[in-house]
């Protein structure tokens, strides 16, 4: 009896299998682009020895020290936090007022806020290329350009996680708060808003990520390499010859990404925690992930 019951126990499920395989085939192209960025040698397929090479030593092709790298990285970082201070507050006013309209009209708004998360990206960046430059031609092609249409396009994703969030609050604590002698503008500042904090974490890391590794909008609305991004970086480096100096530069987006991802994720299990909920990054990650999805 006690072999039937440990072989039952021994026994992996066929989604195991599934999983760890999905785990494998995502990571280890990643961890290979990697660790060939650091050889030592120009090959990218052939190891030649451990070397910092393409991160600082060579004065000429490493990332931190070749100016048009430099620039690139300084764009993606300064339109991804320029995004995420136009994008946050203007996404949670959209989210609450999308949430308070009544009528017939209330559904039709709230799936107009929403369309940008089912529209082709290549259809966003191509629109907004014809706009700035046959419409609104006083908006010209480069930082500017690329921070509105990257608002345009992650606004979506904000006004969708606070509403989430919205819908799981309800109104009762606003509603008590009224009742308790507190103004509209009282109950929104001191009760909803303070609830609406994780959503606003999450709301952070997802458009952070978004924007620092985006591609198609912000290739539609460069102006050349001083508004050229890390992603514009690495196309053109894959397209003119790469060296792991490429490696390197996709190593440091993919650990800008997860730096602001374990930080967005502290920073709501601390918020849990406070509030006498159930915390841990664990918990935090499960939460993140129920509002993206």
């Amino acid at each position: 009896m006690n072999t039937v019951n440990s072989t039952r126990t021994r026994r992996v499920s066929p989604l195991a299998f599934v999983i760890w395989g999905y785990i494998i085939w995502s990571l280890v192209p990643v961890l290979i682009a990697v660790i060939y960025s650091f050889n030592d040698g120009r090959s990218r397929t052939v190891w030649q020895g451990f070397s910092l090479r393409w991160w600082i030593t060579d004065p000429y092709a490493s990332i931190f020290r070749n100016d048009e790298t430099r620039n690139a990285i300084s764009n993606s970082l300064v339109l991804a936090f320029a995004t995420l201070l136009v994008v946050t507050p203007l996404g949670i006013a959209l989210a609450i007022g999308s949430q308070r309209i009544r009528g017939r009209s209330a559904n039709f708004v709230q799936g107009l806020t929403s369309a940008p998360l089912i529209t082709p990206e290549i259809v966003v960046g191509a629109a907004l290329l014809l706009t700035f430059t046959r419409l609104f031609t006083a908006v010209p092609l480069g930082f500017v350009a690329q921070l509105l249409g990257n608002v345009t396009f992650a606004l979506a994703t904000v006004v969708v996680i606070v509403r989430a969030r919205l819908v799981s609050i309800g109104a009762s604590f606003e509603e008590a708060a009224r009742d308790l002698g507190a103004t509209r503008w009282q109950a929104m500042r001191f009760v909803l808003l303070p609830m609406l904090w994780p959503s606003v974490m999450a709301s952070l890391v997802v458009v952070f990520a978004t924007v620092i590794d985006d591609f198609v909008i912000t290739s539609f609305l460069s102006a050349g390499v001083s508004s050229e991004t890390v992603p514009l970086r690495i196309y053109s480096s894959v397209r003119g010859g790469a060296t792991p100096a490429l490696n390197a530069l996709a190593t440091l987006l993919v650990l800008t990404s997860f730096t602001v991802l374990i930080i967005g994720l502290f920073g709501l299990s601390t918020w849990r925690k406070r509030h006498g909920e159930r915390g841990g990054l664990r918990a935090a990650l499960a939460d993140v992930t129920q509002m993206d999805s």
